[in-house]
């Protein structure tokens, strides 16, 4: 039998309580309130708007993205080997295809990998790494996951020092932050220490902040790792390489393993802004710096491609102890291996058709397509949230979200409180109650007390979003008129 009278070995009194800790926002419970509207919709209720739109979560291809030609030719090829003898395929399709398919076990992707993933495919995203830095990448370092929050997820795990109290495993995550860090930190009992990004310097990131939030977090934890997402996820910051350097060099002072999500690399839209990976400065900083720990992620969820369902991603995990490295290796052998489909996704995204191959030419139009329209809507819901009263918004440099800040009449905060809610869900709730509209309130990602924001994403196409923004601003005014 069970405790509290039942015959569950289970019950929310038994139950891990670090679960009951975790949040997820994105996935959250306006998300669930939603998906109740979208049936109530199909099932005939009559609402104001036609359809709800659901711009809480980067699913690119859900919004209504095409799949990239190429990556899905090179699927195709690969889960149904038979469409090689066909001439509907281009030729440098066929050539991946064939040399992905030689480094499966089997030449299928219905075995397993290594656990560390396809060789063949570690060394492409080796030499793009390399390419990409200029400075050498070993496919040994690279670690294929089940989109990046796995990989993540495995490194934290290591970083746990397995104790309790002020001896616990602190983690200096951003605010705000993508609450993937939140809920995996609370699920293992780790210590978040929060740094702020000032947003009043467009989302910077100030080392004097760090110093702040890890000299208050030492008494209640042991600092083991900085995590930094660049570009920004709410907040869509792009760091300059000067930023990068000065936390790498904190990150030496306090002796941190440095997780770099890099998952928005090809998100970069605002002029003058551009990506610099963490193992490119680590290594032009020399000797002093080019030994550090540091584990950065790649997804093929985001960027161009938007493949989200296949679970691609990959870690490159570099200058880790020998020893160490082994336990982690065996770690990740638990298990087994990320879905092999995905991996192929990652493979096409870091081997591309190159200039002479019949793809290229397309391959390059759709991908330069996806990001100048992505550009474009950033550029529109910059200016559109900055033109309505109440609110601001720093500009979309990268990633693809918004997260404007919104500036709730007194009331209204009174009211969210009534209703026992935070008075940007209470907002979020009300929005997607009279507009169909689908966001994720600021408070899910942890944000400064007393400011109120929300997080939007940019994916919906151009002619959506502009409607979007026009029944966005019309609720908005109702809303600052009915609490003033």
């Amino acid at each position: 039998m069970g405790s509290q009278g039942t015959d569950k070995v289970l019950t929310v009194e038994t139950l891990n309580p670090n679960v009951k800790l975790m949040e997820y926002a994105v996935r959250g419970p306006i998300v669930t309130r939603a998906n109740e509207i979208d049936k109530e919709i199909k099932n005939g209720a009559q609402k104001s708007f036609e359809k709800v739109v659901k711009a809480n979560i980067g699913d690119c291809h859900a919004t209504g993205q095409k799949p990239i030609t190429f990556i899905r030719q090179v699927l195709a090829l690969c889960t149904y080997p038979d469409l090689l003898n066909s001439q509907d395929f281009p030729e440098d399709a066929k050539s991946r295809a064939r040399r992905i398919l030689a480094g499966c076990r089997g030449a299928s992707l219905g075995s397993y990998s290594d656990s560390a993933g396809v060789a063949v495919i570690r060394e492409d995203i080796a030499n793009y790494i390399t390419q990409r830095d200029g400075f050498p990448s070993n496919p040994d370092d690279i670690i294929m996951s089940t989109g990046a929050s796995d990989g993540i997820k495995s490194i934290l795990t290591l970083l746990l020092t397995g104790k309790g109290g002020n001896e616990r495993a602190g983690i200096m995550i951003p605010v705000p932050q993508y609450p993937l860090y939140s809920a995996a930190i609370a699920e293992y009992n780790a210590y978040p220490i929060k740094y702020y990004l000032d947003e009043e310097k467009h989302w910077g990131l100030e080392v004097d902040e760090l110093n702040r939030a890890i000299t208050e977090a030492k008494p209640h934890c042991k600092p083991r790792a900085i995590v930094i997402i660049n570009p920004g996820n709410p907040t869509g910051q792009v760091l300059t390489k000067e930023n990068i350097q000065a936390v790498i060099r904190f990150a030496k002072q306090e002796k941190l393993f440095i997780l770099a999500d890099e998952v928005y690399q090809h998100n970069i839209y605002a002029q003058g802004s551009e990506f610099f990976s963490f193992k490119k400065v680590l290594m032009e900083m020399g000797p002093e710096y080019n030994q550090m720990e540091l584990s950065s992620f790649m997804s093929a969820s985001k960027g161009f491609m938007g493949e989200c369902g296949y679970r691609g991603g990959y870690a490159e995990v570099i200058n880790l102890d020998p020893a160490v490295r082994v336990q982690y290796l065996k770690s990740i052998s638990a298990k087994l291996c990320p879905p092999v489909s995905g991996q192929v996704v990652m493979d096409v995204v870091t081997n591309p058709p190159v200039q002479g191959e019949p793809s290229y030419e397309l391959f390059i139009k759709e991908k330069e397509e996806v990001l100048s329209l992505l550009k474009q809507k950033a550029r529109l819901v910059t200016d559109t949230f900055n033109s309505i009263d109440g609110i601001t918004c720093n500009e979309v440099q990268g990633a693809m979200y918004a997260f404007p800040q919104i500036y709730l009449p007194p009331k209204a905060v009174e009211e969210a409180k009534k209703n026992n809610q935070a008075p940007d869900a209470f907002y979020c709730f009300s929005l997607l109650e009279e507009t169909g509209i689908c966001t994720v309130p600021g408070s899910g990602f942890a944000q400064k007390d007393g400011t109120y924001h929300f997080r939007t994403t940019i994916l919906p196409p151009l002619e959506e979003i502009e409607q979007v923004l026009k029944h966005f601003r019309t609720f908005h005014l109702k809303f600052l008129e009915k609490y003033k």
